[in-house]
């Protein structure tokens, strides 16, 4: 590792170009003073031999006037009178007011953000919240591996992205309520940073780059926040209804000289994500195209003896080369044959990882996010590019579910009712084609027949978390039966939410088993009829979809569904 005066001064000679104006410089005399000095304060410490200047071959300077607290003090004035030259941004026109990953790709505009922070704010002052109360918010932290030095990718914590867009970690942020006022609390970096990771950005940087009103350092949060004279300070604090995770509470040095209130803001800021504004939607609809896009790529290369990781990388390469996204929103579950019946296959211990044979179902589950906003689709066809006559009647059994309760989606409708409108399609379709004997089809629900081969929730919010916030804010309890117990939300549709529509039909072991030694399910089961199913994995259709003023919006529009849209488009690959 080099030193750090040996870092600032490699960077300094790295970035150093005699065509940029002096405006967008500083004072470029003083920075090459100071540069000099610096050089001689490297010799002389020794740090490397290999600059060749007339300093180090002639033993370095002066030892009294280049000892370790000289060159500490060249250092710091090499941070203030070189700033903009190390920074490698001349003036305010260089910085973006958006986010965009590159040509092609979506713009987001800050306005985005802005809004996001007004709509907390109005909903605070609706909530008669003190007049004088700040938010205060606490960014994702840089990690790193277990006990090594490699950084953890890093993503930024949720909520803080909502209300900032902020991309780099360790930030904080602030928000007046009264007057929507926003404030960053960037990290001071050592000068070093521009040579490891690149250029040092200012306050002003930020503040143009993210839209807010004032960027301060980090070491200067409480002194801006006594500035401020808050009433109380509104701070995170809950617990999230799919995870059960609790928040991280934000802290920061002085924060027990404000007064602090945990109690208001959680189930607010929850709320206000639920409902998605007309900028939000954009990037949702972004998302979900190009994950749409990626599916069709991989259905295109997905035949017998390939692996399914394959697929997994394919639609990872064309979501980050075509959408500029660099992340997933989840695990990618790439599963063939009786994997295809694991909900949630492809983690690390079967990490898509089985070679696909003919006659194999394939159920691919993948969702690619832009900005934080992901999508989550699932496709499922034959490897062979045709359906057997059973895996037809699988598979439109499950579309014919997934279709009804688009059908049925509109403001007003409760969650649950249409989980069971699901189950029920996918009961009557198995009663007729004589899978289920011997009961009606509201005796079978009742005796949670559907729940053995759709054993998950219908679907779940989505946006910046693939099981996005606000399931139990403001909704009725968990319904504690068979299959819906795992329902995500038991809310009643309300225009902005985006929530996906997910039905599956599974022939899972274990499930199987379970029923047929149960005396009250097993008299519905006809196991001849079912048996062959065995081993066969499942299907699952999952759309992301709006909430509309007078139905719904299907996000994830652009995919062969029907079986002869497959296999039209599978013959043509």
């Amino acid at each position: 590792m080099l030193p750090r005066l040996v870092v600032l001064f490699i960077g300094i000679l790295a970035l150093y170009n005699d065509g940029v104006s002096a405006k967008s410089l500083g004072n470029k005399k003083e920075c090459l003073k100071v540069k000099e000095r610096l050089t001689k304060c490297v010799c002389e410490k020794n740090y490397v031999t290999s600059f060749e200047t007339d300093e180090c071959s002639n033993g370095g300077g002066n030892k009294d006037q280049y000892n370790i607290p000289n060159c500490n003090r060249l250092e710091r004035q090499a941070t203030i009178h070189c700033s903009k030259w190390i920074h490698g941004f001349g003036n305010n026109e260089d910085v973006p007011d958006y986010f965009q990953m590159g040509p092609g790709t979506m713009k987001i505009p800050n306005t985005l953000y802005k809004e996001n922070r007004k709509r907390v704010c109005d909903a605070l002052i609706s909530a008669n919240t003190p007049r004088g109360s700040v938010m205060f918010f606490q960014g994702g932290a840089q990690l790193q591996q277990y006990d090594t030095d490699r950084d953890i990718e890093f993503q930024q914590e949720s909520y803080f992205m909502w209300l900032f867009g902020v991309m780099e970690s360790d930030f904080y942020g602030a928000v007046d309520v009264d007057t929507a006022q926003s404030i960053l609390f960037m990290p001071r970096l050592p000068a070093s940073y521009a040579v490891w990771m690149g250029a040092l950005k200012t306050p002003e940087f930020f503040k143009k780059r993210y839209g807010v009103d004032n960027v301060y350092y980090t070491d200067e949060i409480t002194t801006i926040l006594g500035q401020l004279r808050p009433s109380a300070l509104l701070i995170m604090s809950g617990v999230n209804s799919d995870s059960k995770s609790e928040f991280t509470v934000p802290s920061f040095e002085g924060m027990d000289s404000f007064k602090i209130d945990t109690s208001t803001l959680y189930t607010i800021i929850a709320e206000c994500r639920v409902i998605k504004s007309d900028e939000e939607m954009k990037v949702m609809r972004y998302s979900s195209q190009i994950s749409c896009e990626a599916h069709r790529e991989v259905m295109k290369l997905m035949r017998p003896g390939r692996m399914e990781y394959e697929g997994e990388a394919t639609f990872k390469h064309y979501t980050y080369m075509k959408g500029g996204m660099r992340f997933t929103g989840y695990t990618c579950i790439c599963a063939s044959g009786e994997n295809a019946a694991v909900l949630h296959y492809g983690h690390s211990g079967e990490p898509n990882d089985k070679r696909v044979n003919d006659g194999d179902m394939l159920l691919f589950d993948m969702g690619a996010e832009y900005a934080g906003y992901t999508a989550d689709i699932t496709v499922s066809f034959p490897a062979s590019g045709k359906f057997t006559e059973s895996q037809k009647f699988v598979y439109n059994t499950c579309l014919k579910a997934n279709k009804a309760v688009l059908k049925a989606m509109r403001p007003g409708v409760s969650w649950p009712d249409m989980h069971r409108l699901a189950e029920r399609v996918i009961v009557e379709e198995f009663l007729k084609q004589g899978l289920f004997v011997n009961g009606t089809v509201d005796q079978l629900l009742d005796a949670h027949m559907g729940a053995i081969f759709m054993p998950h929730g219908l679907g779940h919010f989505i946006g910046l978390d693939v099981h996005d916030v606000g399931g139990y804010v403001n909704a009725p309890e968990r319904i504690d039966e068979p299959g819906i117990r795992y329902l995500r939300t038991t809310r009643t549709l309300q225009k902005g939410m985006v929530i996906t529509v997910e039905p599956g039909v599974y022939f899972g072991d274990a499930l199987l088993d379970n029923a047929y030694a149960n005396p009250d399910q097993a008299k519905y089961m006809n196991k001849t009829m079912i048996e062959p199913y065995r081993g066969t994995g499942g299907v699952r259709i999952e759309d992301v979809v709006a909430v509309t003023e007078d139905g719904s919006e299907l996000l994830s529009h652009d995919l062969p569904r029907t079986v002869e849209e497959i296999e039209a488009f599978m013959t043509e690959r």
